[in-house]
């Protein structure tokens, strides 16, 4: 699918991702993001001006989300370009790597930051006008709130879309989803062993404001909830009859992160180690039966897989965005793998959801793990809002 587009190694950061209503709950996540990629742009000595266009991955609403994307490029002190504001959910950031590639593959780019951030943290409320409303009243919505409760279309909480799929499927108990909670915890810890080793070849502080006059600095995961088989018994459904409890499912969170995406010959100049080429070789996207969200994972792996022309036999490693731990089962079970086997060293149902970074912390993610494997290809996957899904596929050299 694409032949031309390629990631730097080293060339993208995440920040910690801090639970909501933490550390970071009082930021503007544009003004946030941009101030982070700034310090990491200066930090590794990229000039922000080498970016053709930038995309800006960001799905809960902010003060001046109208200039969103072209502001956020000026923050990071690339004046001169104009940017494109994508916001899709779960799928936000592989849809901005997949715009960026897209960019690049057809000429019309050289070089593109994907700069994706959010705050679910302290979400905007919402009104509009309703003249014709009791008393002229407003309609009103909860940004964050309301849309976690009820998608407009399936009409149930996102919860119940999980609790859909185990129920259609079947076979899905509340011991299985346990087990495979706390092996993702277990995945999780690899990352922090060795004085957070794993996490470090990636992650970036990130800056905030405790007070008027006084910054703290984020260094690493903020929320982050101890896990243990006992503690998950004791935890109740979160649905009559249901499998998935506050431990087996994601938190929202807050964080950002950027990737590069760039010709292979600019690539080779900004990596890190020019004898690792990252490609990005394909996307996928799907739309999964009304109010069944889990089940996009699987044909949109499918298709980016067919795309790349490979199958899942010839990848070194899957990463997903798993909100549910029934999200990983079914996948495991279509494509009969492992369910244990996949999402080393994290994923976003331990670490946290900020909606747009969330895949591009697992794909940066997927990328290392692949490095240490000692190259070959990578699958990431995951649901977003409204049953969709999109993966992506990369392959990595050298």
């Amino acid at each position: 699918m694409y032949s031309k587009a390629f990631i730097p190694y080293e060339g993208y950061y995440s920040s910690p991702f801090a639970r909501w209503q933490g550390s970071l709950q009082n930021e503007n996540s544009i003004e946030l993001g941009a101030a982070t990629a700034k310090r990491w742009l200066a930090e590794k000595g990229f000039d922000p001006k080498m970016f053709d266009y930038l995309f800006l991955g960001k799905t809960v609403g902010q003060l001046h989300t109208f200039y969103a994307a072209p502001w956020a490029a000026a923050l990071i002190g690339a004046t001169e370009i104009p940017g494109c504001h994508i916001s899709q959910a779960c799928s936000t950031s592989t849809t901005c790597v997949n715009q960026a590639a897209a960019d690049v593959e057809t000429g019309l780019c050289t070089t593109v930051f994907t700069l994706m951030t959010d705050r679910t943290s302290n979400g905007p409320h919402t009104i509009w006008p309703n003249p014709r409303g009791p008393g002229g009243q407003v309609v009103s919505e909860d940004w964050v709130m309301d849309n976690f409760e009820c998608d407009p279309w399936g009409g149930v909480r996102m919860v119940q879309t999980a609790e859909n799929v185990v129920q259609r499927v079947g076979g899905i108990t509340r011991e299985h989803c346990d087990q495979v909670t706390l092996r993702r915890y277990e995945q999780y810890m690899d990352s922090v062993a060795n004085d957070r080793g794993f996490q470090k070849r990636y992650m970036f502080p990130v800056e905030y404001r405790k007070g008027k006059k006084e910054t703290g600095l984020l260094e690493e995961d903020e929320g982050v909830t101890p896990t243990t088989r006992e503690g998950l018994a004791k935890l109740q459904p979160l649905a009559p009859g249901g499998v998935h409890t506050f431990g087996a499912q994601t938190h929202p969170a807050d964080g950002n992160c950027g990737i590069i995406v760039a010709t292979q010959e600019k690539a080779r100049e900004l990596s890190s180690d020019p004898k690792v080429e990252i490609q990005v070789v394909s996307y996928g996207f799907a739309r999964a039966p009304k109010a069944h969200m889990a089940m996009a994972v699987v044909p949109a792996a499918k298709m980016a897989l067919e795309k790349a022309g490979i199958e899942l036999g010839d990848v070194k490693a899957i990463k997903t965005h798993n909100p549910f731990a029934a999200n990983d089962i079914y996948m495991a079970r279509e494509f009969d793998i492992d369910v244990m086997g996949f999402n080393n060293y994290g994923s976003p149902i331990i670490y946290g959801h900020p909606q747009g970074p969330t895949a591009g912390r697992c794909v940066i993610e997927l990328i290392e793990e692949v490095v240490i494997l000692g190259g070959g290809y990578g699958l990431f996957t995951g649901c977003a809002a409204g049953d969709t899904g999109a993966a992506l596929v990369v392959k990595v050299t050298g």
